[in-house]
């Protein structure tokens, strides 16, 4: 549907349907603003949450035939 054919249609309604199209406007373009601000992570913001074991650098146990 074309911008054109939007405004068509909408001429042809009464005033008090204009008033309820032009709310339901104002709402979809709150709604489109409210999706786009999304957050960043910031850095360190999962600090402390995973725990990398003290042996993780050490040979694995199942790749012994290998080496």
């Amino acid at each position: 549907m074309t911008d054109a054919q939007i405004f068509y249609r909408l001429h042809d309604l009464k005033p008090s349907l204009k008033s309820e199209v032009y709310d339901f406007i104002e709402f979809l373009l709150q709604k489109q603003k409210k999706n786009k601000e999304t957050k960043k992570p910031q850095f360190g913001c999962a600090k402390n949450k995973f725990v990398i074991s003290k042996d993780f650098d050490a040979p694995l146990d199942d790749f012994k035939d290998y080496m």
